[in-house]
């Protein structure tokens, strides 16, 4: 595979297609920071999928957000409304007439996603799935035992950019910490840990009971994080830890969940987007796995 080099002809837009999900967002940093210092006068525009927009949201390296309802779009009750938005979101992508196409996603929708441009130069991976390649102009192969972030960071190397700076480039928060809406339960002079409990598959989450254990263990306090379907479980580890917790399960969201974990001393964590979170924050993590490879995605 023959490496591009774009510099001399350096695109003006660039569009990166990667929705989901929270972890792989955060592993494609890297990628992002890595183009934006290739191609420093390019408009860099990102889809993304409701709900993790907030990860980007302000972000200084990305001029615009396209922010996709694709779980709405999987239910056939809203198939009208689905396919009016998808027209939309088609003839405005159109309309911004984009050098560069990138799909890191590699799945149909997004293979459509980046077809629908109309670019020139529409990238994405060899090993991409649901026919998805289709709609490319060029393809990278990215690999399968590989981390993830090396994987993406493929494609840049193949636009010949320098990928030797891995860093990810997190947007500063505007907002306070959302440990203030505990001001009167929650008081941690020594600094705190935070427990992620959640994760997707039930086969990936260690059980509550020994998280709360663990938090009344901890010589500090404890913030328990995660989706208002953690709550449960959240409330669980809190009545364990012997009043060393507080669960901020479904009060946060993604701006805040960061500035929670950029000021925790460590985070204690299943396989999951906020374990990815952390550790892209350089913050110390002690992540639980399962069935997963820590190789590919820890």
């Amino acid at each position: 595979m023959k490496n591009l080099n774009l510099k001399g002809l350096a695109p003006h837009k660039i569009l990166i297609v990667k929705p989901s999900s929270l972890g792989d967002v955060v592993h494609s940093l890297p990628f992002l920071n890595t183009i934006r210092k290739c191609f420093p006068d390019a408009e860099i525009h990102w889809v993304i999928a409701q709900g993790f927009e907030g990860l980007l949201e302000g972000h200084p390296m990305i001029e615009r957000l396209w922010v996709i309802k694709k779980d709405s779009w999987k239910k056939i009750q809203n198939a009208t409304q689905t396919i009016q938005e998808i027209k939309v979101l088609f003839k405005q992508l159109k309309q911004g007439k984009y050098d560069l196409v990138i799909d890191m996603q590699g799945l149909l929708r997004s293979g459509v996603i980046t077809a629908a441009t109309g670019s020139p130069m529409r990238i994405g991976f060899a090993e991409a799935r649901e026919g998805s390649r289709v709609f490319y102009t060029h393809t990278v192969t990215g690999g399968k035992n590989i981390h993830a972030v090396d994987r993406y960071l493929k494609i840049a190397e193949f636009l010949g950019c320098d990928i030797s700076e891995i860093l990810f480039p997190f947007p500063v928060s505007q907002s306070p910490s959302s440990l203030i809406l505990h001001p009167s339960s929650f008081n941690a002079p020594d600094g705190y840990a935070v427990i992620v409990p959640g994760a997707r598959w039930k086969t990936k989450r260690w059980p509550a009971e020994q998280f709360g254990k663990l938090a009344s263990l901890l010589p500090i306090k404890t913030v328990i994080v995660g989706s208002s379907g953690d709550s449960n479980i959240a409330d669980e580890i809190v009545s364990l830890s012997k009043g060393k917790s507080v669960s901020l399960a479904g009060k946060t969201d993604l701006k805040v969940l960061v500035d929670i974990m950029r000021r925790a001393q460590f985070v204690v964590s299943n396989d999951s987007g906020p374990m990815h979170i952390a550790a892209a924050l350089g913050v110390p993590v002690y992540a639980i796995f399962g069935p997963t490879d820590p190789g590919r995605t820890g």
